[in-house]
Formats: structure tokens, C-alpha cells, sequence
């Protein structure tokens, strides 16, 4: 994938788990890195379960990524307490 498909894949999942998880957006800055760390943590956890990874700009890998997005945000909410991003 190329990086402006990175980018966009990661500012719609950023978004939407911005959304799921702090009921508002991030900016779109924070959304994009949101939303590609997602991805990764995303591909990271359905490997270890035996799914395919992100496999391009499609609507897999929207899911894979908010998915790995709202999991980073809720370790973060976690780890840092009540604040939000």
C-alpha cells in the first residue's frame, strides 16, 4: 500500500475509533497516527489468532485497523488514567 493509502486508511480508522471510544475526533494529525499504529497492533493481534493481517485499502482492513486502534486507545485510557488524547 502506498503511504497516502496509509494515511487515509489511518485517518478514517483513527477517526472512528476517536469516536467509539472518546465520543469525539482527535484532530487529524493524532487520527492518522492513531489509526496506523492501528493498523499495526490491528494486523498484530488477528495474526496471532490466525486472521489475515491489513491486506490493503479495503473494508477488511478498515476493521482490522479500528480495531487495533480502539485497543490502543483503551490501553492508553488505561495506563494514563481519565485523561483523553
Amino acid at each position: 500500500m502506498s503511504i497516502i493509502g496509509w494515511l487515509i486508511l489511518g485517518l478514517i480508522a483513527g477517526f472512528i475509533a476517536s469516536k467509539i471510544v472518546n465520543k469525539t475526533g482527535s484532530g487529524v494529525v493524532l487520527d492518522i497516527v492513531l489509526g496506523i499504529i492501528g493498523a499495526v497492533v490491528g494486523g498484530w493481534l488477528f495474526t496471532a489468532f490466525g486472521a489475515a493481517p491489513v491486506t490493503g485499502f479495503n473494508i477488511y482492513s478498515m476493521v482490522v485497523a479500528v480495531i487495533g486502534a480502539v485497543v490502543v486507545l483503551l490501553i492508553y485510557h488505561a495506563v494514563a488514567g481519565r485523561r483523553s488524547i
